[in-house]
């Protein structure tokens, strides 16, 4: 029996025209390109999709593929992030409706900017609307987290752990979805890798972001040391 291809997104269009939107003012457009134009919401639509997405192989030649109890826990963390977003822009066009009489979508980049600040103020009822009755996201996972996962997602409301995907959406490795063209790494002077397989392969190394000393003893001469 052929097992039926997953779809890659989550998102229905109006969703992710809301998602792409608010993430672009995350992280704005001006000189250098932003949310937009590196596809974050490509990134946050593809890891709501399902389990296929989780665990880039290190050669980058596709995603580790879950199963059992590991696949079971890791579905339950994407349903929870799921339950944050959809309740969450349905909260957020409550909101935009109440005040300009329109959804997300359809505000000035100037309106959009107020409505996320009256989400993000924690504690607010504007806020605690945004995100309630959504469950705290389970763990019980593999313990070494994915590219697109902070160990703080289980605690984020739906306006943080949007600013947390469209952060990593820009910045993580293209083949998570975002980061199209490497242009995050680009706008932070980071002259990235082609791909995961120059890491893997030993051709690319971050030495000389993080070293002083760039020169590697042999292995055979510090055990004579």
């Amino acid at each position: 029996m052929t097992e039926t291809a997953q779809p890659d997104t989550f998102f229905d269009p109006h969703q992710r025209a809301t998602v792409e939107a608010a993430m672009a003012r995350i992280i704005p457009t001006d000189q250098s390109p932003g949310a937009r134009e590196a596809g974050a919401v490509d990134f946050v639509d593809r890891y709501l999709s399902g389990i296929g997405y989780i665990y880039a192989l290190p050669d980058g030649s596709g995603f580790e593929r879950l199963e059992g109890r590991r696949a079971d826990a890791w579905q339950q963390r994407v349903d929870v992030a799921r339950s944050k977003y959809a309740a969450g822009i349905v909260e957020l066009d409550r909101l935009c409706r109440e005040r300009h009489d329109a959804h997300f979508v359809e505000l000035a980049e100037e309106q959009q900017d107020e409505m996320l600040r009256v989400i993000e103020r924690a504690g607010s009822p504007e806020a605690e609307r945004a995100w309630q009755d959504t469950p705290a996201i389970a763990y019980g996972g593999p313990v070494e987290p994915a590219l697109q996962q902070t160990s703080a997602e289980a605690d984020l409301d739906f306006f943080n752990l949007l600013v947390t995907h469209t952060r990593q959406g820009f910045l993580a490795d293209p083949i998570y979805g975002g980061n199209r063209g490497q242009v995050g790494w680009q706008a932070i002077g980071f002259p990235g890798p082609a791909d995961l397989a120059e890491v893997h392969t030993g051709r690319y190394s971050t030495l000389d972001y993080f070293a002083d000393n760039r020169t590697h003893r042999p292995l055979e001469d510090r055990h004579d040391a």
